[in-house]
Parts: C-alpha cells; sequence; structure tokens
C-alpha cells in the first residue's frame, strides 16, 4: 500500500475528490491528477521529474530559482507543463538550497492553489508533484504544473505596452488583486514577477504566481497587506531597475482596488 503523505488542509478523501491519486516509484512519492498518473509514472522511472523533463529532446529553459523546464507531457493529447525544483530562496539559499524538511512545500502548494482556484484566483493548476526522501527529516521535491497561455511576468508585459494599453493591464492586475482580498489570501511576496499577464487581444489576464508563500490569514487587512507590498515592489523596480512605472500608474491601481497609495 502506498504510504499516506501529509498534506495540509488536505486529506486522502480530498485528494480523491479533487481527482488526484498518489503513487510510490523507485522510493519516490508522488502525486497526480489521475488522467495523468501513468505518463508521470513512466517519467518517474527515468529518476526525477526535473531530471525527466531536462532530457526531453523537446524542451524551453526557464530560469527562476534554479532552471524550470516548459516541455509536453506525452498524454493523448499532449499537455503542456512545466516542471521545477523547489529550492529556498533568500538567506536560505546558500544553506539548505533544495533540501527542505518533510514532506516540503510541495503538498502545500497543492493545497493553497486549490483554495484559491475555488475562489475564483487565477493560478497554474497542479499536475503532479514528486517527494524524494533523502533521509532522516529532509527531502527534495519537483512540482509540475500545467504551463499557462503565452505571455510574461507583469515587468516584462509592461515594458511591452503602449501607454493606452497599461490601464488596460493594471485593470487586470486589479482584478487580480481584489480576487484576492474576496478569497482572503495574502502573499507574503507578493512582487511583480509573481504576477504573469496574458494577452488576447485587447485583453489582458493576470495570473498569480509562487503560491506557496500565500496563506489565509483572516482579519480585514488583506487587501491592504496585498496591495501595500506590491507597490513597494513597483517603486523598487522603478528605482533599482528603471521601469517607467509612475505615481500617476499606481494611483490608478489604487482607485481600481478601493487602496490608498
Amino acid at each position: 500500500m502506498t504510504p499516506s503523505i501529509s498534506h495540509p488542509d488536505l486529506h486522502e478523501s480530498d485528494l480523491q475528490r479533487y481527482g488526484y491519486v498518489q503513487l510510490e516509484v523507485k522510493g519516490c512519492r508522488a502525486v497526480v491528477l489521475d488522467w495523468a498518473a501513468s505518463t508521470v509514472a513512466t517519467a518517474l522511472t527515468c529518476g526525477t521529474l526535473h531530471e525527466w523533463a531536462a532530457l526531453q529532446p523537446v524542451r524551453e529553459e526557464l530560469h527562476g530559482r534554479g532552471v524550470i523546464y516548459s516541455v509536453d507531457l506525452p498524454t493523448i493529447p499532449a499537455t503542456p507543463v512545466v516542471v521545477r525544483r523547489n529550492r529556498h530562496g533568500g538567506l536560505l539559499h546558500g544553506f539548505t538550497g533544495e533540501y527542505f524538511l518533510s514532506p516540503t512545500r510541495a503538498p502545500l502548494e497543492l493545497s493553497t492553489s486549490l483554495r484559491l482556484a475555488a475562489a475564483g484566483v487565477p493560478t497554474p493548476e497542479v499536475i503532479a508533484y514528486a517527494i524524494y526522501p533523502t533521509g532522516g527529516v529532509f527531502a527534495r521535491s519537483d512540482v509540475m504544473t500545467r504551463r499557462l497561455p503565452e505571455g510574461d511576468d507583469l515587468p516584462a508585459a509592461w515594458k511591452k505596452e503602449s501607454k493606452e494599453e497599461c490601464n488596460v493591464l493594471l485593470a487586470a492586475v486589479a482584478r487580480l488583486l481584489n480576487l484576492l482580498a474576496a478569497a482572503g489570501a495574502w502573499h507574503a511576496d507578493l512582487n511583480l514577477k509573481n504576477i504573469y499577464i496574458t494577452r488576447s487581444g485587447a485583453d489582458r489576464a493576470a495570473y498569480l504566481l509562487d503560491v506557496d508563500r500565500v496563506t489565509f490569514p483572516g482579519g480585514d487587512d488583506v487587501a491592504v497587506r496585498n496591495f501595500k507590498r506590491l507597490v513597494r515592489s513597483a517603486r523598487k523596480w522603478r528605482d533599482r531597475w528603471g521601469l517607467d512605472l509612475d505615481e500617476n500608474s499606481l494611483a490608478y491601481l489604487a482607485d481600481l482596488t478601493g487602496e490608498n497609495i
């Protein structure tokens, strides 16, 4: 029998209700959407999901905390996915790197993404994660998400917009902030790079990334905290890297969200 994996806020019955199954392959423990289970199990025979993605002949290398791979999962039809290794950031990056206390951040990311999706917050769908015990209390993990439609992170998207289109982009960001507030979700690392913008004709949509940093603390100040965190990031991007996101644009975003600059 496959051992149960500890999930914040999720039990085995919850996983089944959302369409996930548990696997154990070569000492690795994984949770995967049932329609992708056999394909992911085969991928894990290569070692880790990250190693499997690195071996694909057609792949795109993205960069975040380490190399992130965009590949096609060979389901029928093929499913575009992104595979990344969970890694610490900040001060912990140099000490613990990709090693986390078991069961790592992966179960939390799945739990959080499902809660956000239920509240209507756009965020990448988690197709699978895999946990690799390393002995003792530590483990490594990979997360596979469905690739989002073509787009850019917020700084890159902003640079491509005309002045007229910038207000449309800000409206998309405001919708995302309002959805987060309605869900009671606080993103502790809400910065411009953690908002992904897609473009379809004149429309823009904003997606939330790095959802393992999201919590649901309660209280009535979540909207203010998210907004202030994002404004701080915008000013940092302007001051350090010259992003042309001025105070008038931030004031317009404040109007859209009902916040104060």
